[in-house]
């Protein structure tokens, strides 16, 4: 596929409190590379994880002010459970579990960090 997300970056005021966030709510694992400041996000826990982004420090950016995310959304296999862990891990719903209709449930978040964040689980009777 063309022109597909390769990779992301999530902006950070404290790194490990987000690799916490993350850690729970996706699993996802982290890998240091470089500055303190700055982790490798792999899709999962383990050795074997394929990188799939970072968590960086919000003083990597090139703009003035706070960069708060770039809106991406993540497949999960249970939106329910998502929204329950995101609530458990300090982060705050802003948007309840929704039918796209034929397409799937989403719900979205702020994260720890402040950044919006979706949560999509595949359903094509949704509605």
């Amino acid at each position: 596929m063309k022109n597909r997300l390769i990779h992301f970056a999530i902006h950070t005021e404290d790194l490990e409190r987000a690799k916490g966030f993350y850690g729970e709510v996706f699993n996802w694992g982290f890998r240091a590379y470089g500055p303190s400041d700055f982790a490798q996000i792999s899709d999962e826990d383990s050795e074997n994880g394929e990188l799939i982004g970072a968590l960086q420090s919000r003083t990597y950016s090139p703009v003035e002010g706070n960069v708060l995310g770039f809106e991406c959304t993540i497949g999960v296999e249970n939106v329910d459970e998502v929204i329950a862990k995101v609530e458990q891990s300090g982060g705050k719903v802003v948007m309840p579990r929704t039918a796209i209709p034929h397409v799937g449930w989403i719900a979205k978040f702020l994260d720890t960090e402040g950044n919006l964040v979706c949560a999509m689980e595949t359903d094509p009777n949704a509605s």
